[in-house]
């Protein structure tokens, strides 16, 4: 992993780029944004995907796997992301060459330039409630460049460029890079300690979203419930203050959530009410859909407008996505990664599941939030799900910690016939496919590539017979 140097200087003018990393949803959104501006793009991955062939389809010049002479003569810019490692070769040529060496948040820095910033933070929600804002913006006519960390559905893409001064993004608080962005409108879903090992404590982590909310050129919009986001609003002196949630004295009031399947609500503000209804289930949907038509708001859009556009999102990518039906059982997919994002995914699945079960499909993701949460985990997997398989960690940027694998989170299971830990991915999806029974849904749960076994757990559950219900 590299540590980003955010204080690095941003080139002035860039007419070749070169991107570590590119088949990442952030990274070949920021790649696409640059063909966009007339740059010459390349890049690398270490594995083939959709992204790298429509980024190729569109004039980069893409490699699998990481190689120095991957790295065109012609490049004044190299973007990489935290998760490459140190000896990464096409890095390190870089270096020696002289050339800007930028971490991916400076290169959108970069791309921002000065237009009016809405930057979505917060330790959930930030994919949804980025999509939230973008459809909703679109729908009541205007025109907003965006960068989201996930697919939004109805667009197809996670990033745009559009005519208008607004800019729309999803800010990463895991490494810092959220303080780096000159931002208008703040919006905060929630302040629930995650990235530890960056921040090195609660009071830390807290203080630094304190920061980027007084550093907001317009307003902060904020979570009333959150109990961490309720301590960063007592450390808020920025003179325009917008609270969402169910508090009483939230300036964006929601009550009356219908969870029973698509949610439903009530919104109110500044005496006016009105009511919405969701395609996408969860009251944790309804929250987020608080918070966009609060930022709404304080772009100038009424309330029942903006809740009107709000109703036309459809969702993001791998946010409890449908992927497949097999002998009745649906297999959906879901981002969560986080004990908190794990509750939210499960719990609106039961809002729909109806008469069936849920079995889980959970892989950890990193050594250090596995080893720090995976009593949380087990938890929120025991308390909201019928049955849980357990893969093994995936370690994404850091090295394995001796001891820690997806066995700690099964072992600390109160009832160990709730919960099977595979290792090995076909006999996880085999074991999935003997478990499930009609009207049961099957949810992978992680931002590693968890969703890759899906295939795999679709053709277990076509050739495996159904089982008898008990």
């Amino acid at each position: 992993m590299i540590r980003p140097d955010l204080t690095l200087p941003l080139p002035d003018d860039i007419t070749a780029a070169h991107f570590i990393g590119i088949g990442g949803s952030g990274m070949s959104g920021l790649a696409g944004m640059f063909l966009d501006r007339g740059i010459r793009v390349s890049g690398s991955d270490r594995a083939d995907s959709a992204a790298l062939r429509a980024l190729e389809a569109r004039g980069a010049t893409v490699f699998v796997g990481h190689d120095e002479r991957n790295l065109p003569d012609d490049v004044d810019t190299v973007v990489h992301t935290g998760a490459i490692w140190p000896e990464n070769p096409e890095f390190l040529l870089a270096k020696a060459r002289g050339l800007h060496v930028i971490h991916r948040s400076q290169a959108l820095h970069w791309l921002i330039g000065g237009r009016r910033l809405v930057s979505v933070a917060g330790a959930h929600g930030k994919t949804t409630s980025t999509g939230m804002i973008v459809t909703a913006l679109t729908a009541l006519g205007e025109d907003p460049t965006f960068v989201s960390g996930g697919v939004i559905a109805d667009r197809g893409v996670s990033s745009g460029t559009g005519s208008d001064e607004l800019f729309v993004i999803e800010a990463d608080e895991s490494d810092g890079s959220f303080l780096l962005y000159d931002t208008s409108i703040a919006l905060i879903t929630n302040v629930d300690a995650d990235h530890l090992d960056h921040w090195g404590t609660h009071d830390a982590f807290d203080a630094a979203f304190a920061r980027f909310a007084n550093e907001a050129r317009e307003a902060v919009v904020i979570s009333s419930d959150d109990p961490g986001a309720v301590r960063v609003t007592a450390a808020i002196s920025h003179p325009r203050v917008v609270t969402f949630g169910e508090a009483e004295h939230a300036d964006v009031r929601l009550t009356e959530i219908v969870a029973d399947g698509p949610v439903s609500f009530t919104l109110t503000h500044a005496g006016e009410s009105a009511s919405g209804r969701l395609s996408v289930p969860g009251a944790h949907n309804a929250i987020n859909a608080a918070g966009a038509v609060a930022v709404l708001l304080t772009l100038g859009h009424g309330l029942e407008p903006a809740l009107r556009a709000v109703e036309r999102f459809g969702g993001t990518v791998r946010r409890f996505e449908l992927h497949g039906v097999e002998r009745e059982v649906s297999v959906y997919d879901d981002y969560a990664h986080h004990p908190t994002e794990v509750a939210a995914a499960l719990a609106a699945a039961r809002t729909v599941v109806g008469d069936g079960r849920i079995i889980a499909l959970h892989q950890p993701h990193t050594y250090s939030r596995t080893r720090d949460m995976f009593r949380e985990f087990a938890e929120v997997l025991e308390s909201h799900a019928d049955h849980t398989v357990v893969l093994d960690v995936y370690g994404a940027r850091e090295d394995p910690i001796p001891g820690v694998t997806g066995e700690l989170v099964s072992g600390a299971f109160a009832d160990p016939e709730r919960v099977h830990f595979v290792a090995d991915w076909q006999q996880a999806a085999d074991y999935t496919a003997s478990v499930a029974r009609a009207g049961d849904y099957v949810i992978t749960l992680g931002c590693g590539n968890v969703y890759l076994i899906i295939p795999q757990v679709l053709q277990a559950l076509a050739s495996t017979p159904t089982p008898t219900r008990e």
